[in-house]
């Protein structure tokens, strides 16, 4: 498959070559300068031949030469950067001085971008021509290519594993007789370790570190592009010849899109991974395409002020170096997609339980089914490579609720306490009681700064969480912790292979977390249906909306269609729409996965298809999937739904691969209008409209108004109210302060108080525009489109709200919100 990258689109290319070289570990060296507002340092990468080279045959047969009949088209190349001999070298050994680019007495001669270079000592290489445009020149140098961004490229060498003290025990021959001998060696080393079983982790781990801090062995040719970065070695002319094992010496820009530098709610500085587009390519060199399954261990050097919180399997203590700096260590066993490492540095304060909690206990109907179910399960074979699995272990099968800290800026660490900490454990053995055992060892929660963009984000052993879940009870924060904790399962353990099929993650997760937050809650049966049919009205009611007011081809669930998976003759490949900034706060991919699971959930039957789930989680953990592949797996586990007219073929055609509103769906959507929760709204906004009608009919002479008994509603009946009203052409200002005060808007979640802050938008309730400010500049993941209220009436004062709010969040707002803002705005 040739892949061409339109520059008029807003396509994201995956540039590295996979199916030749593919990332096995990284292991990262880094120090956190907040004067600077860079990370710098090393990364060593551990490779094995791509799917393409591994069957051997020499570079004459073409399977594995250069890439350049298959590179993007697009290529803004800077210069070719060769050896350069004075680059100070650093192991995680040295301590917290600035990383030297050139040595004493030196001119400096890296480029604008600070990627290093010297052209005096190009060995032969004459110009940037020579060394990246292989399409022109013909060289069959083979060319290893990582996805890279925004990063100050320095130096890149081979590592010599050889040197390791002890590593004789991975090779087969200790004379050596020529260079060629000992670079097969060297990458023989590199194989032996990397295909480890999974009972030496630490064994595995204890030699990863020492190789990384092995000296090099001649530095490698490099040049930088605009999505890449591109190596080679002269002569070198296949992927199994190619250094095995290379040190790249980096620095991030301030303005690098992969982590945020701003301050948390306490004024304190901070760094984070908030889930950039193009994921972590501005963070280090890497391979991006989920295929390229890693393992990963990273080093983190910081002042002593601050807290490292990473996805990592171990709970790091930090080691002190010397005074004021910290040391922070953290590694993974599981092999996952390098976009799915997270990262967190600042003065956050962990937030204990002060009082013993007695023990979580979930008594539903699901428990003692799946807890017979899981011994069946253990006995099983995992399909994954071989990694230490906690599906294999019964201990770890049978633990409910595992360890989790919880982190927050010190303003937050009460509030934290008072919610956060009863609801984890709730959450946690909720989800055990449906899917079984947790995929991870442990969890880290973090409250991240005001300028995230979206309510939660999980990843490896650790999520984050804005700080609007902390307002107005525990109803928000505890669906949200649901919705994250169940990634832990789909996007995490189980990934899609092509990152076009996001519902695969986000629409499993959506319909979880009812499950889950029920559960939790320990409700009945019917209670339990019934807010999940009210759940499903707000949610059809916000997918009817979106598909209205959006672009066709950003609805379709599965855009590649039959093309999906498919990547080219090297691995590389384009994320469809992946730079979109509207896409990006587009909730389809949640809404019409979540409907799709469940209209399949009510036609299979509640119990038959959690234990399927569960089933389809043994198989496939530790594994990518297509669509497919779950739903293949469903009508075979369960051959009689296929007599009902269900197969894969209509399934995808009238859900996935379309746009708009599915036709299953529109037939289904009308019951939930019946639902007893949905009808007590109903009456309510009955009863406001009249209220409204009556109000607005009084004479200037004062008349005592009908008392009028409203019901207290729940904070998801509280959201269909308001949207409710938000239909209504006028309400007038007697009916707005009665609705604020009968119901406390300004102390509820943000849910319901975005919906106020609509109301108070539309009818210029002018005494509460502060509110409204509150909202933009607090609960920036919910906020975006408030400009655009705030826009379209063209009231001036309410112009000037919005333009006030985006000056004062602008410069702290990620790249996407921002640029959809401005778009409102200008």
């Amino acid at each position: 498959m040739e892949t061409k990258l339109d520059p008029a689109k807003d396509d994201l290319p995956l540039m590295a070559n996979t199916r030749h070289m593919l990332v096995k570990h990284y292991v990262l060296d880094l120090d956190v300068d907040f004067k600077s507002q860079v990370i710098e340092g090393t990364i060593v990468l551990f490779f094995e031949p791509g799917s393409r080279c591994k069957k051997g045959g020499s570079a004459g047969e073409g399977d594995c030469l250069s890439q350049s009949d298959e590179t993007f088209k697009i290529r803004a190349s800077e210069p070719c950067h060769s050896p350069v001999t004075n680059v100070s070298a650093r192991s995680s050994k040295t301590g917290y001085n600035d990383f030297s680019v050139c040595a004493k007495g030196e001119k400096d001669t890296s480029d604008k971008n600070g990627n290093h270079s010297n052209r005096e000592q190009a060995s032969g290489i004459s110009s940037s021509k020579n060394c990246c445009d292989i399409e022109t020149h013909g060289s069959e140098d083979f060319l290893l290519v990582l996805d890279c961004c925004d990063l100050s490229v320095l130096k890149v060498e081979e590592v010599d594993v050889a040197a390791v003290p002890g590593i004789e025990k991975f090779t087969r021959s200790a004379k050596l007789t020529d260079a060629e001998e000992l670079r097969n060696l060297r990458n023989q080393i590199v194989h032996e370790l990397v295909t480890l079983p999974a009972d030496h982790w630490r064994e595995q781990l204890y030699y990863y570190t020492h190789c990384s801090q092995a000296p090099g062995c001649g530095e490698l040719l490099f040049s930088t592009g605009t999505w890449s970065l591109e190596i080679r070695k002269a002569e070198v002319q296949a992927p199994r010849d190619f250094p095995h094992a290379i040190r790249i010496w980096y620095k991030t820009k301030p303005e690098g899109r992969s982590v945020t530098w701003t301050t948390d709610q306490s004024g304190r500085p901070c760094v984070y991974t908030m889930g950039s587009p193009i994921n972590n390519r501005a963070l280090f060199p890497c391979q991006e395409p989920p295929v390229a399954m890693s393992t990963w261990q990273t080093t983190v050097r910081t002042a002593s002020c601050f807290v490292v919180l990473m996805s990592g399997e171990n709970s790091a203590e930090p080691a002190q170096l010397q005074e004021g700096l910290l040391s922070w260590y953290y590694y993974v066993t599981m092999p996952m997609p390098a976009s799915t490492f997270t990262i967190a540095v600042g003065c956050w304060t962990e937030v204990k339980q002060e009082s013993h909690t007695a023990d979580v206990q979930i008594n539903n109907e699901f428990s003692s089914l799946f807890s017979r179910a899981d011994l069946r399960l253990i006995e099983g074979s995992c399909g994954h490579v071989a990694y230490p699995c906690r599906f294999q272990n019964p201990a770890a099968s049978s633990q409910l609720v595992i360890p989790h800290r919880v982190f927050a800026p010190w303003c937050l660490k009460d509030r934290c306490a008072e919610i956060l900490l009863e609801l984890i454990p709730q959450c946690l053995s909720a989800a055990h009681a449906i899917l079984g055992t947790h995929p991870f060892s442990r969890i880290d929660v973090l409250i991240v700064p005001s300028n995230f963009s979206s309510l939660g984000m999980a990843s490896p052993h650790i999520i984050f969480l804005s700080q609007s879940v902390l307002t107005g009870g525990s109803h928000l924060c505890g669906t949200r912790l649901c919705h994250e904790i169940a990634h832990a399962w789909f996007g995490l353990a189980i990934g899609a292979r092509d990152w076009t099929e996001e519902w695969i993650s986000e629409g499993f997760a959506t319909y979880l977390e009812d499950v889950f937050w029920a559960v939790a809650q320990q409700l009945p049966h019917d209670e339990a249906r019934e807010q999940q049919e009210l759940k499903a009205l707000l949610r059809w009611r916000r997918l009817r909306d979106e598909v209205q007011n959006s672009k066709e081809e950003l609805q379709v669930l599965r855009p590649n269609k039959e093309n999906t998976g498919e990547v080219s003759e090297s691995g590389t490949c384009i994320i469809k729409h992946g730079l979109n900034a509207e896409k990006i706060f587009m909730q389809v991919h949640y809404l019409k996965g979540y409907f799709l699971l469940q209209s399949l959930a009510k036609r299979i039957g509640e119990a038959t298809y959690f234990e399927f789930l569960r089933k389809f989680v043994q198989k496939f953990h530790g594994q990518l999937i297509l669509s497919q592949d779950f739903l293949y797996m469903l009508l075979e586990d369960i051959p009689e739904q296929k007599g009902y007219g269900l197969s894969v073929e209509n399934i995808i055609g009238a859900w996935l691969d379309t746009s708009g509103i599915p036709k299953p769906l529109l037939e289904e959507c009308q019951s939930w209008d019946q639902c007893r929760l949905v009808q007590q709204v109903n009456d309510e906004v009955t009863k406001w409209i009249q209220a409204n009608q009556r109000a607005r009919k009084r004479t200037k002479r004062k008349r005592r108004q009908d008392e009028v008994a409203f019901r207290k509603l729940l904070p998801d009946q509280l959201v269909l109210l308001l949207e409710s009203l938000l239909e209504e052409k006028m309400l007038c200002l007697r009916i707005l302060q009665c609705l604020e005060k009968t119901y406390h808007l300004d102390e509820q979640d943000a849910e319901v108080r975005h919906r106020w802050c609509e109301l108070v938008v539309k009818h210029k309730y002018t005494t509460r525009y502060a509110e409204v400010e509150k909202f933009l500049k607090e609960d920036q993941a919910m906020g975006v489109y408030l400009y655009g209220e705030l826009m379209v009436n063209e009231d001036a004062k309410q112009q000037e709200l919005a333009y006030k709010c985006f000056a004062a969040t602008q410069k702290q707002m990620d790249v996407s919100s921002a640029k959809v803002v401005a778009e409102m705005l200008f």
